[in-house]
């Protein structure tokens, strides 16, 4: 487990709210709970919670442009951190154009996936690791390599803060227990105090394992049998039978989870989906991708994907000029 001073980032969930219904997805949006959307106080505490923090603070859903005050959002968490420091995860969903200047002021560093392509692929996040691996030590073990916790971001959504975004995500669904206090320098926390938020989350969760990933489109999850009981009466998508019960009775590689790359996860598909709203993308020192608008563009302009490469004394605050 990482210390979250040396994770990607933190994730600020202002909502679950999503336009997909992806299957295996990671904050389990789509049909299985009712939405939330954060409210503004809640959003200025938790901005103000990570002052200090040195890594990237990132914004999130569901899908975060749907959120009615997201440009309201922006605008604070600008005046308190500089761009570079700030992400953006989205789908950048149609109709929602006119967020696109905000969305280059505000942020530095986007992450652009619109799960419209059939090779991408959810790992089974509801298929309990404690349902597969029977003995305790060896769970555990896997437990501790994690690649969500280990290369992805801490969270905080309506339950708290969390030391691991699947974590937070299953506090909602599960509606378990409350996260740590938004609070200044809840992020300095190390390893030695996750053990009761691991102990809760990660035995029910499929992370830790090699397990069979499922096309995003397929809008069905993945479940072993105890987290299908839990959810029924809980998950409208479990009631409608929309998930696929995981054989528990046959055996899993058991060594820490390692998922290739994912060919999608290239320049080009990103820039075909930030064209959508006259955007281009050139990369970020920290391994994301910085967005710039061209400012003459308007809807049903011609993409701008061929804008991989710019002069960077024509750019101003996210612009090109």
């Amino acid at each position: 487990m990482k210390p979250l001073t040396q994770k990607d980032g933190v994730q600020i969930e202002i909502t679950n709210y999503c336009i997909h219904a992806c299957s295996n997805c990671t904050r389990f949006c789509g049909s299985h709970q009712h939405h939330y959307y954060m409210d503004y106080d809640y959003f200025q505490k938790a901005v103000d919670s990570l002052e200090g923090y040195p890594r990237i603070i990132g914004v999130m859903g569901g899908e975060p442009l749907l959120h009615p005050e997201f440009e309201r959002f922006c605008n604070y968490l600008a005046s308190k951190f500089p761009r570079e420091q700030l992400g953006l995860w989205s789908t950048l969903p149609h109709g929602y154009e006119q967020h696109r200047a905000v969305i280059c002021r505000t942020f530095g560093n986007i992450l652009l996936n619109d799960h419209t392509l059939p090779e991408v692929m959810h790992a089974p996040l509801l298929v309990g690791i404690e349902e597969l691996v029977p003995d305790k030590a060896t769970m555990w073990q896997l437990i501790d390599n994690c690649w969500v916790q280990n290369a992805w971001s801490a969270a905080i959504n309506p339950k708290g803060a969390f030391f691991c975004e699947v974590a937070a995500a299953r506090a909602i669904l599960f509606d378990s227990s409350d996260g740590w206090p938004i609070e200044k320098g809840w992020w300095k926390r190390i390893p030695a105090f996750y053990k009761e938020q691991m102990e809760e989350h990660c035995p029910g969760c499929g992370g830790a394992l090699m397990l069979p990933a499922r096309t995003s489109m397929d809008e069905r999850d993945d479940i072993s049998p105890k987290n299908l009981e839990r959810l029924k009466g809980i998950s409208r998508k479990v009631d409608r039978g929309e998930v696929v019960l995981f054989d528990t009775s046959k055996p899993v590689p058991i060594h820490p989870s390692r998922y290739p790359p994912q060919e999608y996860k290239n320049g080009p598909y990103r820039q075909e989906v930030a064209a959508r709203y006259g955007m281009f993308l050139v990369m970020s020192e920290r391994g994301f991708w910085d967005p710039y608008l061209k400012q003459t563009w308007s809807p049903g302009d011609a993409p701008l994907s061929h804008l991989v490469t710019i002069d960077p004394v024509k750019v101003q605050h996210g612009y090109v000029v």
